[in-house]
């Protein structure tokens, strides 16, 4: 037991370590930028996207840890941790009431996989969260209008239950990872009932509710603060030095610009809200509606932090078949907005 616990410290050291070593980096990176203006475009562009993931981020983690705090394994798993196709419309109804961006979202969802929720819903949470939430929601109809709005978000909500009930069936079958974490579920469990029953002999301490809150988001970031840093990095190093129409060429209605597209989302998406406008931006010099959208939904479902995370923290047949499903839901998605929206 000794060796176990011991060799669990230096895992968690060494993560420690490769955070600070890249924050080390970035930080060089950032204030070398006042001295070699080779570096600056850099700084531009990183401190653009730490200025979008940083409060999305934080209230993620919060929320994680709050969770983490209240709400018992034995609620998630009824919720979240079934194998009917209801706790997959469950999850993306949850992930609709969400405000977070797709990393806030990673907080949540790995948080939520810790708390018991199957792998499925944790997919079609991690899908449906970033685009089908309500401010984002308004912020896209903003952009595209009503109609093209709403065809992205009902496009994001059927990909999010066509591969939540896909890997439902995956489970089963031992195809891909089953939570150890999902706890027995007592017959006939009430939540509501169970609540007010544990609510009735509970005391409330703010010194051990904040300690609890704040354990929670601890472990939580050492989970995911190492893929969220890189992931921020390397998308800032693509949008300082990739030039902006290099993009738009490669983006163009047809399918080589979709293949384009999916490819620019994967290496430069980092934020649902941040990533918006630029998909805007592609539809308005493009003209395809399709490709905006698969820039949108493509950066969630292929992104190496979404992949990576889901690797480290769920498993690696689970990572891979998200965006083996994913993509080909993607481009027929997009090219039915390609076809009808011009």
């Amino acid at each position: 037991m000794a060796d176990c616990c011991s060799h669990k410290e230096v895992r968690f050291n060494i993560l420690d370590h490769k955070v600070l070593l890249l924050a080390v980096a970035v930080v060089a990176a950032l204030a070398g930028s006042y001295a070699w203006p080779v570096l600056l475009p850099f700084r531009l562009s990183f401190m653009m996207y730490a200025r979008m993931l940083v409060w999305p981020l934080l209230l993620g983690l919060v929320m994680g840890g709050i969770v983490d705090q209240y709400v018992p394994r034995e609620y998630v798993s009824v919720v979240l941790a079934g194998r009917r196709k209801r706790n997959i419309i469950y999850a993306v109804t949850w992930g609709f009431l969400m405000t977070l961006c797709s990393h806030g979202i990673l907080a949540l969802a790995v948080q939520l996989y810790k708390k018991g929720a199957s792998a499925s819903s944790v997919v079609a949470f991690l899908l449906a969260s970033p685009w089908a939430n309500f401010p984002l929601t308004l912020m896209l109809i903003g952009f595209f209008g009503l109609g093209k709005a709403l065809f992205i978000i009902f496009s994001a909500i059927v990909i999010a239950l066509i591969v939540g009930w896909i890997f439902q069936i995956l489970e089963v079958r031992g195809i891909v990872e089953t939570n150890p974490d999902t706890v027995g579920i007592p017959p006939g469990l009430d939540i509501m009932a169970d609540n007010c029953k544990r609510a009735e002999g509970y005391h409330f301490d703010f010194i051990v509710e904040l300690k609890g809150i704040f354990k929670g988001i601890r472990e939580l970031a050492g989970m995911i603060l190492w893929w969220i840093l890189l992931g921020t990095t390397l998308a800032a190093v693509a949008g300082a030095y990739i030039p902006t129409g290099f993009f738009h060429r490669f983006m163009g209605n047809s399918v080589g610009g979709m293949f384009g597209t999916l490819l620019a989302a994967t290496v430069i998406e980092t934020c649902s809200s941040g990533s918006s406008p630029l998909a805007f931006e592609i539809y308005r010099q493009t003209g395809a509606l399709g490709n905006a959208l698969m820039f949108l939904l493509g950066g969630v479902a292929t992104n190496y932090t979404e992949v990576a995370l889901l690797w480290v923290n769920i498993g690696r047949r689970t990572a891979l078949w998200m965006p083996a499903l994913c993509i080909p839901l993607i481009f027929l998605f997009g090219a039915i907005g390609n076809a009808f929206f011009r």
